[in-house]
């Protein structure tokens, strides 16, 4: 069977750097293709650098078929969650496709009043997973991959935020400020957060910048971006609170009596900055001992 490449389907996911495109070609050349091509009909699904790569060598490769596509919305989030899935997605990488998981689940949304399909019917879990766990060896089909009714595709609930964020590995603050990049950053700027030129807490801060100062922030390079962010961090910060006025000794009718509530007052405090340490060490030994059951579960 012929195998048909859909550009604008290869290039949903950013492209490996040429490190990476190197390292997976001497990797299939040393190993072979172990891993299948995912197909959906003729349309080749997940794998376009193996098999260029393959091709390019005259490897051999295996293919399977995922049935479970209805459309290419469903093809795009099955793209999604699986690259989520891998360890080597930059941050920025996670946020943009969960941006994207989240476009496509509110473009399936029902309207506002009308009833929303039930999660049976539309191939939903009760917990919004995709139906297409490939690992699911009960379900029926050749190939063990669960089956959606027919012409139905799956639409889990709108995740928050939080819930987005999440599913990436990512904070929510984090997610937030790539929405804002995405929405406002010049073509220069999204770039040079890809590359790792600049922090994405920084590209959002540069982000609020006219187009043209990003772009200029860009070619200046590194310490010309952070100086940017930290120009734009200032600018939004509160200005300083001005110190109460000083009361003269002398003005001071009752003195014993306000030497008596300051006192007070530093007592308080003390207690306050007492209780805050006590506090910080418990958490301190709870996140060793977090860290070391961790690193035993990795062993």
């Amino acid at each position: 069977m012929d195998i048909r490449i859909d550009e604008g389907l290869r290039a949903y996911i950013d492209p490996l750097t040429e490190d990476e495109h190197e390292a997976l070609e001497r990797s299939l050349l040393a190993e072979g293709c172990r891993d299948a091509l995912v197909l959906w009909g003729d349309l080749l699904v997940d794998g376009h650098n193996r098999y260029a790569i393959c091709k390019k060598h005259g490897i051999e490769f295996q293919t399977r078929q995922n049935t479970t596509f209805k459309s290419m919305e469903d093809v795009h989030l099955w793209m999604i969650e699986n690259h989520l899935g891998r360890r080597s997605v930059s941050d920025f990488q996670r946020g943009v496709l969960a941006l994207r998981k989240k476009e496509i689940l509110l473009a399936r949304t029902p309207p506002e009043g009308s009833a929303p399909a039930d999660a049976a019917a539309n191939g939903a879990s009760a917990d919004g997973s995709p139906p297409w766990d490939e690992d699911d060896t009960g379900a029926a089909g050749a190939d063990n991959a669960p089956r959606l009714p027919p012409n139905i595709s799956w639409t889990p609930p709108v995740p928050s935020r939080q819930a987005l964020a999440r599913a990436a590995r990512i904070s929510s603050n984090t997610l937030g400020q790539i929405e804002k990049i995405q929405k406002e950053a010049a073509p220069e700027l999204v770039q040079a957060v890809k590359a790792g030129a600049i922090s994405i807490n920084a590209a959002a801060a540069v982000a609020s910048l006219p187009p043209e100062r990003q772009a200029a922030a860009v070619a200046g390079g590194r310490k010309e971006l952070q100086q940017a962010a930290r120009e734009v961090r200032l600018a939004k910060a509160p200005p300083p609170r001005e110190a109460p006025p000083e009361v003269p000794i002398e003005s001071i009718e009752d003195l014993p009596a306000e030497v008596a509530r300051l006192r007070g007052v530093l007592t308080r405090v003390t207690e306050e900055r007492d209780q805050l340490k006590k506090k910080v060490q418990h958490l301190t030994v709870a996140l060793a001992e977090a860290r070391q059951a961790i690193s035993g579960g990795d062993d």
